[in-house]
Order: C-alpha cells, then sequence, then structure tokens
C-alpha cells in the first residue's frame, strides 16, 4: 500500500526519480500495453483481423516460428557474424578516428583542416554510403566492414574532439604552472581527463554501428548475417521472423551495452562511482 501511495505521489512531480520497483512497474505495463494491442489487432482468423497476418503476425504464430529460425535457418550462427562485422567496422573507425579526434580537440588548426571530412561524414543521409563502400571495396566482405567504417568514423572524430575540448582549461594552466610539458599535458591531463567522456560516447556510438549493420547486409546478400534473414524473411516468408529478428538483435545490442557500460564504471569509478 506504501509502494502504491508513493508511486501515484510521485508520478508527475517534475524529475522524481521511481524506485527499481517502481521503474519496473512501468516497463512491465509498457509491455503489457503493447502486447494486448498485439493480440487485439491479430486476434480471430485471417478475414477477420484488424491487421493482415501478412503485415503482421500474432503473438503466437510470431514467437511459434522460432524453432525454425533457430535451427533450420541458423540464427546464431548468423547473428555472430553480424556481430563480429560490427566489432570489426568499429574498430577500424576507433583505430583512425579516435587519434585524429584526440589531435583535434587539442591543436584547432587540425580540427579545422578535418573539418570538412566530419560534417560530410556526419550529415551525408546514410544509404548515400552504401554505392560508395561497393565502388571503394568492391563488393563483399570488405565492402560491409568499410561502410561500418566510413559510416561512423566521422562521429567518431567529432565526438571526441568534442570530449578532450570540453577539459577545462584550468587544469591545463595548473599542469603547466607545475612544470608539465607539451607532450605531458596532452598525455597525462587532457586525455585522462577526457577518457570517462569519450568511453560513453563510443559506446553510444556502437549501438548506433549496431543499427547500420541491417542496412549494408540486406543490399549485399552475399555472406550471411541478420540483415540477409530479415530480407529473405520479408521476400519470401516466413515474414514472422522479421519481428523475431529484430527482438533478438535489439536484446544482443542492449547486453553488450550493458557489459560495455559495467566495464566503463569499472574503468573509472573514480568518475562513476563503484
Amino acid at each position: 500500500m506504501k509502494f502504491i501511495k508513493g508511486f501515484f505521489s510521485g508520478f508527475f512531480k517534475i524529475r522524481n526519480q521511481p524506485t527499481v520497483l517502481g521503474k519496473l512497474v512501468m516497463a512491465v505495463l509498457c509491455l503489457a500495453i503493447i502486447g494486448g494491442l498485439w493480440t487485439a489487432v491479430t486476434r480471430g482468423a485471417a478475414e477477420q483481423r484488424i491487421v493482415s497476418p501478412s503485415a503482421l503476425g500474432s503473438p503466437e504464430e510470431v514467437f511459434g516460428s522460432f524453432r525454425e529460425l533457430w535451427f533450420d535457418r541458423a540464427f546464431m550462427r548468423n547473428l555472430i557474424t553480424s556481430i563480429i562485422r560490427v566489432f570489426e567496422g568499429f574498430g577500424l573507425a576507433l583505430l583512425i578516428g579516435l587519434p585524429i579526434g584526440i589531435l583535434s580537440g587539442t591543436f584547432f588548426r587540425i580540427e579545422a583542416f578535418f573539418g570538412p571530412i566530419s560534417i560530410f561524414g556526419r550529415y551525408v543521409p546514410i544509404y548515400a554510403l552504401v554505392p560508395l563502400a561497393f565502388l571503394w571495396f568492391g563488393g563483399g566482405e570488405p565492402t560491409i566492414i568499410g561502410f561500418l567504417f566510413i559510416a561512423c568514423v566521422a562521429f567518431v572524430m567529432f565526438d571526441t574532439g568534442q570530449n578532450i575540448r570540453a577539459v577545462s582549461d584550468d587544469y591545463l594552466d595548473t599542469a603547466y604552472t607545475l612544470g608539465a610539458s607539451r607532450f605531458q599535458v596532452l598525455t597525462k591531463v587532457i586525455i585522462p581527463l577526457a577518457m570517462p567522456e569519450i568511453f560513453n560516447s563510443m559506446r553510444l556510438l556502437f549501438g548506433l554501428c549496431f543499427g547500420y549493420i541491417i542496412v549494408v547486409e540486406a543490399l549485399d546478400m552475399s555472406g550471411g548475417g541478420v540483415g540477409v534473414l530479415i530480407m529473405q524473411s520479408q521476400r519470401r516468408g516466413p515474414r514472422e521472423h522479421v519481428y523475431l529478428i529484430l527482438l533478438f538483435i535489439t536484446a544482443a545490442a542492449f547486453i553488450i551495452d550493458r557489459i560495455l557500460f559495467t566495464l566503463q564504471r569499472t574503468l573509472f569509478h573514480y568518475r562513476y562511482g563503484r
């Protein structure tokens, strides 16, 4: 009773933080509403449904097709293939983008030099990069990895530079006063202070890269992956697999994000607390 009273009393208080139980209740309520609406629009015979079975199967039909997706279509193998590609493509973007971002945030003339590349990479429509990847890398696995790289590297550069620039000049002045060299200020002051925010930005960008993999795999269907499964399900069926695959991709991305978040709090406990 006390929980219910506290739950509703703080419901519309601005920035009132709910308890863990309160968050759980709201999440379950959201899922229950979605499940109820889903069931309501897909119940009954095909001709009686509000939404056609060809567009959306019932919960029983969607989850009932799990066995076929998992065993007959080798879903786990394709999911692992896509995850490895994401790590390779994003890892390459980090390898190139992080050093450039650090230098750009530290030396503003370098930032001005890479400015056109950063602007182009961040504002060009994502689908426009797909033919560019095919032109540069020629199809197959290199195209998928290359697409993820060019789709993410500009964001890595920009976010890293912004986090480096956010380090207060007071820390730099203190280091110079104590006799630190320019190299020491960069490596001992600027980078360590910026690293917690850089890691956080890269974790969020990794989730963005995880969404891009579907785009390129759906267009280059030669090497498998979850994007290929989605396109095959949409074209030839069963279309229930599209929804199952999306649910599993979301779950996998969320689990990886939580692992990275735990690593973030462990590495930078002085910033986020234990």
